[in-house]
């Protein structure tokens, strides 16, 4: 067991009913409470981090300061929060000191135009 493994105690409130029905589950299963709690929690926990909604989330406030780059890699994992940590980095850069380009014409005078509106 690694120390991110090691077992934490705590202690929350919870509606009556829902943990007469965790004991009855529990039971059927021949499960103890605390399994099923951390099972759920977990199931929980990646269902929400794999949707689309909180890796933007966590993006913006990533992106924002709002959230340091420990965090980010704890709720999205390494390879996501490298990955932002690299975007991000990307955002702040100055813009790249290019010349315009030359009038070039691309398509060597031939050029050919559709009308949308035409139909075929």
């Amino acid at each position: 067991m690694s120390a991110s493994d090691d077992p934490r105690r705590v202690h929350f409130q919870s509606p009556e009913y829902l943990v007469d029905r965790l004991d009855a589950i529990a039971d059927l299963f021949d499960k103890d409470r605390t399994d099923l709690l951390v099972e759920a929690i977990r199931e929980y926990i990646e269902d929400t981090a794999d949707s689309e909604t909180f890796q933007e989330l966590v993006a913006t406030k990533y992106y924002d300061d709002q959230l340091d780059f420990e965090t980010v890699k704890q709720l999205v994992g390494a390879e996501s929060a490298q990955r932002l940590r690299l975007l991000k980095k990307d955002l702040e850069d100055e813009p790249l000191d290019l010349a315009a380009p030359d009038d070039i014409d691309i398509y060597d005078g031939k050029a050919t135009t559709v009308d949308a509106d035409d139909e075929r």
